[in-house]
C-alpha cells in the first residue's frame, strides 16, 4: 500500500506565484517543503509553480528579485511600463535584466543580460519590480527599434496623458530632457537613431497608428497635419479629431479597439456628426489601412484637398 504525503500548503503570498528561496526562508517554509511536486525548480534560487504558464511580469518580478543589483530593461521594461511594441518583439521569451556596466553581465536561464551605464533618475518601480523608466527604455531600444517605431514610441513619451485613464497628468517627458538623456549616453547603441527619431515626434498622437498615420502623410508629401484638431479651436469642449488639415477643412480620426464601446462609440457619432455637419471631409481610418500603408485613405485625402 502506498502511503500518501500530505503537502503542507504554502503561505498565501507564496502560493501560485513564483518566489524566491529567500522569500520562503523568510516565511518560515521548510527547505522539504520546496521539493513537493506542487513546485517545479525555476533554476537558480527559484521555484515556480507546477504546470502553469508564468505571466511576463510574474517572470521579472521573480528573476530581478533572485539578482541582486538587477533591473527589467529594453523589451521587458516596455512591456511592463506599456508603452507598446512591434508585435515581432512584444512576446518576451526572455527576460531583460540589467547591471551596472561595472558588475558581471546576468547569466541565467531565461534571461538576456545587459552590462549598462545607468545614472540617478533612470530607474522606477512597476509592481515592485525595478524597471528602467519609459525615456531610458526608449532610449536603450533604439538599436532594434526600426526608426518608424521608435518615433511612436517617443510620440507617447510626450503626449499629454489622460488622468481618467491613466492615473497620471503629466507626459514621461518632454523633447529637452530627451536631448539631455542622449547626450549623457553618447556611445550607446542606436544614439543616432534616437536623434533622427527626436526630430520627427511630436506631442499629440494617442497611439502607434496615428503617429504611422502622420508619418504617411509627410511620405506622401503632404504637409504636416494638426494633431488634436478641435473643430471650434476657441472651445476647449470643442470635438477633437486626431489630425487634420484646417485650411483644407479635412479631419482624419483613427479608430482602434477602444473605439468599439458602446460608450465610446456614442463619443465618436457626435463627433463625427459635428465635423461632417460642418462641412468638412472628414477620415475614419482603421486597422485596414495601416496593413496597407494607408495608400487608399491618403489618396482620398489628395483629392479632398485639391477641392479647396
Amino acid at each position: 500500500m502506498v502511503r500518501m504525503v500530505r503537502i503542507v500548503p504554502l503561505p498565501e503570498s507564496l502560493a501560485q506565484t513564483p518566489f524566491t528561496v529567500y522569500e520562503a526562508r523568510a516565511l518560515g517554509v521548510p527547505p522539504k517543503r520546496l521539493r513537493a511536486q506542487d513546485l517545479s525548480d525555476g533554476g537558480r534560487l527559484i521555484y515556480l509553480p507546477a504546470g502553469r504558464h508564468l505571466e511576463i511580469v510574474e517572470r521579472a518580478r521573480v528573476l530581478a528579485a533572485a539578482t541582486p543589483g538587477a533591473w527589467a530593461s529594453h523589451e521587458t521594461a516596455a512591456v511592463l511600463t506599456r508603452l507598446g511594441l512591434p508585435p515581432w518583439l512584444g512576446e518576451c521569451p526572455t527576460i531583460h535584466l540589467s547591471k551596472q556596466h561595472e558588475l558581471p553581465r546576468v547569466r541565467r536561464a531565461g534571461v538576456t543580460g545587459h552590462r549598462v551605464r545607468c545614472i540617478p533618475g533612470e530607474l522606477t518601480e512597476v509592481d515592485g519590480i525595478p524597471v528602467t523608466a519609459p525615456p531610458r527604455t526608449w532610449l536603450d531600444l533604439a538599436a532594434v527599434l526600426p526608426l518608424n517605431y521608435l518615433i511612436a514610441m517617443g510620440d507617447q513619451l510626450i503626449r499629454q496623458p489622460r488622468p481618467s485613464l491613466e492615473l497620471r497628468s503629466e507626459p514621461y517627458a518632454d523633447k529637452d530632457g530627451l536631448r539631455l538623456l542622449i547626450r549623457q549616453h553618447p556611445n550607446m547603441k542606436g544614439v543616432e537613431k534616437a536623434r533622427l527619431a527626436l526630430d520627427e515626434m511630436r506631442a499629440g498622437a494617442d497611439s502607434f497608428p496615428e503617429t504611422f498615420l502622420r508619418l504617411a502623410l509627410l511620405d506622401a508629401r503632404l504637409p504636416e497635419p494638426e494633431l488634436q484638431l478641435r473643430l471650434d479651436p476657441e472651445d476647449p469642449r470643442s470635438p477633437p479629431a486626431d489630425m487634420g488639415y484646417r485650411r483644407y477643412r479635412i479631419a482624419m480620426q483613427y479608430d482602434g479597439a477602444h473605439h468599439l464601446t458602446r460608450e465610446q462609440q456614442t463619443r465618436d457619432n457626435r463627433r463625427d456628426e459635428a465635423f461632417r455637419s460642418a462641412g468638412w471631409a472628414y477620415f475614419k481610418v482603421n486597422a485596414d489601412d495601416l496593413a496597407e500603408g494607408f495608400d487608399s485613405v491618403i489618396a482620398r485625402i489628395k483629392r479632398a484637398r485639391l477641392r479647396h
